[in-house]
């Protein structure tokens, strides 16, 4: 489903990723872990198209992403975001914002599949008609996956969709993403800072390090703790609230 190799990308003077490769298999959940600032969100944008003028090669479900025009997102990729206060539009109502994919792409039928939509991400229907200052975070985040669901993509990014939420939302969710991985048959690239939350919902796990890709190695490995690269293993002890000599 996804394809990269000798992805490079920087920013002024600085290099944020230098030749990254990695692929990601149909209907396979990758997480993408490592520090703030490792580089993380950056191969996630240009997977999305958001980024321009990089390096090497990006294709998607076979198609090759053009460096030098950003595009909007295809049917087949969605994205969800990190900040679920930030993501959706304050002054729509949720049935206006799951609708709009749906207007932009000219299908029709919006108020049933708005009502599905909600009761797929575990929402009642008269959430339709509530403006996101009236949703908890989770509520939000819940709505933000239900809009990236409208188009019925086959591969979702997702970019920390837990981390602005509290530890009992932060399990509800990753359930539900788990819950529809496997209804749908969706692909998965997580970008994350938590060992943790990857072990649960993927099956590897790439782990990056000041741009630089460290290792990928599958979260059996990860919770065995066995033959792990050093900064792999300091991540994982992090995650646990352990100490790091």
């Amino acid at each position: 489903m996804i394809e990269i190799e000798g992805f490079s990308l920087g920013y002024r003077d600085v290099t944020a990723v230098h030749e990254l490769s990695l692929s990601v298999a149909r209907g396979e959940a990758v997480g993408l872990v490592g520090e703030s600032g490792c580089g993380k969100t950056t191969v996630l944008r240009a997977i999305a198209g958001l980024a321009r003028d990089w390096r090497g090669r990006i294709a998607i479900d076979g198609a090759e992403r053009d460096p030098t025009r950003p595009r909007m997102l295809p049917r087949t990729l969605q994205m969800v975001f990190q900040d679920p206060y930030g993501s959706l539009n304050p002054r729509q109502r949720v049935a206006d914002s799951l609708a709009e994919p749906l207007a932009i792409h000219d299908i029709g039928d919006h108020t049933r599949r708005v009502t599905e939509a909600l009761a797929q991400v575990g929402l009642e229907a008269d959430f339709a008609a509530r403006y996101p200052s009236q949703l908890s975070g989770g509520q939000r985040q819940r709505v933000a996956i239900a809009r990236a669901l409208m188009l019925e993509p086959s591969l979702l990014l997702l970019d920390e969709p837990t981390s602005a939420l509290d530890m009992a939302t932060q399990a509800e969710i990753l359930t539900l993403l788990g819950r529809l991985r496997s209804e749908r048959g969706l692909t998965f690239l997580l970008v994350s800072h938590d060992l943790a939350v990857v072990a649960e919902l993927c099956e590897r796990v790439a782990v990056m390090r000041g741009g630089r890709l460290v290792e990928c190695v599958s979260c059996d490995a990860l919770r065995s703790g066995e033959a792990l690269a050093p900064y792999t293993e300091a991540l994982l002890a992090a995650s646990r609230g352990e100490g790091v000599d």
